[in-house]
């Protein structure tokens, strides 16, 4: 098929990729345009960008999709379809319209469950037992098309959302690829989102990441787990910001934000939580013992 991509994030270069190494013509990419990054505030272009260009395919990087002249060059490419995977802008009418079978939108959620920005995070803060990746037909309205495909998968006590954005990046390639086969096959059914159970995965603040130590020490490893490994779950001790990348709930009571030992056993609302990997500002992921090495924490201290 004769494909354009929309997209911007490494999740959306890992199916580009896919798509650049199968049998398909990715004929344009579509991205983010370039932003300040990194201590000199340089340009960078978006990893979707960078992997377009190393394989040579035309980019185009417009602020806005509204223009006419932009939607008639989108319309000029002449395409079978468009694969839009965390693009980061709205598809005018005429843009959904131009692609023979129209623009294909990789979301990382049971839809209707989680619609918005940041799905993977939200399903493992909520408690989430399953997720997964669906091949949506796009819409005017935010991931509210049809369903042309899935494919579900379990979110363990373990699950971060750096190893579930992986899960669901390898998933993604055979369902979207399988998905591409059967376009055109009148057995391959649009399955129209159900109207109940619609739940907005919102973007994460970093304000939000803050840890609140009333909360249980079960939400508060939900928390952590779905902020790995950015931003980052934090909390603040002796003035200073430490990420918390890894804990583990445990028996134990007190005030909130409390230490119950010196091995860092910090009281909750409910329970208590055993903390395990920590990243001080300025420095890499450490253990619990190597953290206390540097900075003890006695029982009786208090977390903020």
């Amino acid at each position: 098929m004769r494909l354009a991509f929309m997209g911007t994030p490494a999740f959306s270069a890992h199916i580009l990729k896919a798509l650049i190494d199968s049998q398909h013509e990715v004929i344009c990419v579509y991205s983010q345009p370039p932003r300040p990054a990194g201590r000199g505030k340089k340009l960078m272009p978006s990893a979707v960008h960078k992997l377009a260009e190393e394989a040579g395919i035309p980019v185009r990087t417009p602020l806005s999709l509204k223009p006419v002249d932009v939607q008639q060059e989108f319309a000029d490419l002449g395409l079978d379809a468009a694969i839009v995977v965390a693009y980061g802008l709205i598809l005018p009418q005429a843009v959904l319209d131009a692609p023979e079978y129209g623009c294909l939108n990789l979301h990382a959620s049971l839809l209707p469950r989680w619609r918005g920005a940041a799905p993977i995070q939200r399903a493992i803060m909520a408690g989430d037992v399953e997720t997964g990746i669906a091949v949506m037909q796009m819409e005017a309205g935010l991931d509210t098309g049809p369903v042309l495909a899935e494919t579900r998968l379990p979110i363990t006590e373990e699950t971060t959302a750096g190893s579930l954005h992986d899960e669901l990046a390898a998933a993604a390639v055979p369902l979207l690829l399988s998905t591409l086969e059967r376009l055109g096959d009148p057995d391959l059914k649009a399955v129209p989102q159900s109207d109940r159970g619609v739940t907005y995965a919102e973007k994460i603040t970093k304000a939000e990441a803050a840890i609140d130590w009333p909360r249980s020490a079960i939400e508060l490893d939900r928390h952590i787990r779905g902020l790995n490994p950015a931003p980052g779950a934090f909390f603040e001790y002796q003035g200073q910001r430490i990420k918390l990348l890894a804990a583990k709930p445990v028996e134990g009571r007190g005030q909130p934000g409390e230490a119950l030992d010196d091995q860092l056993t910090i009281a909750c609302g409910a329970g208590a939580l055993r903390l395990i990997t920590l990243q001080p500002a300025g420095k890499a992921p450490m253990s619990a013992a190597a953290f206390l090495n540097g900075r003890p924490v006695r029982k009786g201290d208090r977390l903020a």
